[in-house]
């Protein structure tokens, strides 16, 4: 695979009791999730703080890896999930823990990766815990030996496929979806397969010439990750679109949150390859913007997080884990993040089980394994880069 620098990126932001509940009541959702705000320091405060508890049903010895976590009192966490959308998670897990600091830095998939490789290399502190949508650079990463193995208490809570050796754990279950700019194309316009996607962009030519966004495969590691996956499932189809994606001079971009937007306002048509949680919330705010479930196939990914086996405080990771995997966390996840829930017994709108309803028989959830990790090796990476590059003319904006 191409190695490039990572880029430098301000120090991680802590959060604090404070700023955790400025940015919930910004959201509306402080009330629901956060105790009153403290006037002192956070960092003066923290040892009178409260001591956190093992949540309830969890073994006896649970009360001593909290202990462990809360002498830590830091946990630092790089993740591809937007920090606004992390917000509520935070606040929520430091209710429970108060003596735990969070430092939570979002990152782009690729230089998440990139950066992990470079201050393991360079013998410098990386993350605690990593946390990204492309599954593919996490297998990579545990299957190269970076990854703590931890027996959850929360495991059995989850489809067998969910983790893998204990080292690795599917956090969401998000289905990959397009989305559309609702008056410029309309529901009966919009193409609702993979295969359709193909045929539209070559019948609609100039109409959709430089209107469709995707992810520049090159730069996102999402984005390589679901065409890897697109690859798999419909290799014709995926060739197909990818030629016409460079024929109508496609805009490829890093993340779903920037299609999202250009979609939204109307200077894109289509969008191709989202991350339906994002998509799906934006939609219930924004009339203009359509989501559409592909009927042939629609995959499903997950957040994958991994705690780095060298973690700085490995004990405040096992806690961060738990709680991600745990009812409540999952329930916060459903509800005010907005993403979508793994767990069965999740409530909210936004979970494994609404999902399943929806799509049925043409859901494609992605198994933890290392065959994800395939594709990323050199050979196969630059052979599909190639291809695409040929395909699409590649450009990025």
């Amino acid at each position: 695979m191409m190695q490039r620098r990572p880029a430098q990126r301000p120090a991680s932001r802590p959060f604090s009791r404070r700023s955790a509940l400025g940015r919930l009541a910004a959201l509306g959702l402080a009330p629901a999730l956060a105790a009153p705000a403290m006037a002192e320091d956070d960092n003066e405060l923290m040892s009178y703080a409260v001591r956190g508890a093992a949540p309830p049903g969890y073994p006896q010895a649970y009360a001593a890896t909290v202990r462990a976590a809360e002498d830590e009192g830091r946990l630092t966490v790089h993740s591809t999930t937007d920090e606004r959308v992390a917000v509520p998670l935070v606040a929520d897990f430091k209710r429970m823990y108060p003596r735990i600091n969070v430092a939570y830095e979002d990152l782009n998939s690729t230089e998440l990766y990139h950066r992990f490789i470079a201050e393991n290399q360079l013998g410098r502190e990386a993350a605690d815990v990593l946390w990204s949508s492309a599954m593919d650079q996490m297998v990579a990463l545990a299957t190269a030996g970076h990854a703590l193995a931890y027996d959850s208490p929360e495991k059995a809570h989850l489809p067998a496929w969910a983790q893998w050796q204990d080292r690795l754990w599917s956090t969401t279950y998000e289905p990959v979806v397009f989305a559309h700019h609702k008056p410029s194309l309309s529901e009966a316009q919009v193409p609702r397969s993979h295969a359709a996607l193909a045929q539209w962009l070559a019948r609609e030519g100039d109409r959709a010439s430089g209107k469709v966004v995707s992810y520049d495969i090159q730069k996102s590691g999402l984005g390589y990750f679901l065409a890897t996956q697109d690859i798999a499932a419909n290799t014709d189809a995926f060739w197909a679109t990818a030629q016409a994606l460079g024929h109508g001079r496609a805009r490829l971009l890093l993340t779903t949150d920037a299609m999202v937007r250009q979609i939204a306002t109307g200077r894109a048509l289509l969008g191709v390859n989202l991350l339906g949680a994002y998509t799906v919330a934006q939609a219930r705010r924004q009339p203009s913007l359509g989501v559409v479930f592909p009927e042939d196939y629609t995959l499903v990914s997950s957040r994958v997080l991994l705690i780095n086996g060298k973690a700085a405080h490995p004990n405040a990771a096992r806690l961060w884990l738990d709680y991600l995997l745990s009812r409540r966390g999952q329930t916060v996840m459903a509800t005010a993040s907005r993403l979508y829930a793994l767990r069965a017994d999740a409530q909210g709108e936004t979970t494994a089980a609404a999902l399943s309803q929806l799509l049925g028989q043409r859901q494609r959830p992605i198994a933890l394994g290392p065959e994800l990790a395939a594709p990323l090796a050199n050979a196969a990476y630059h052979d599909v880069i190639l291809r695409w590059r040929a395909a699409l003319g590649y450009r990025s904006v």
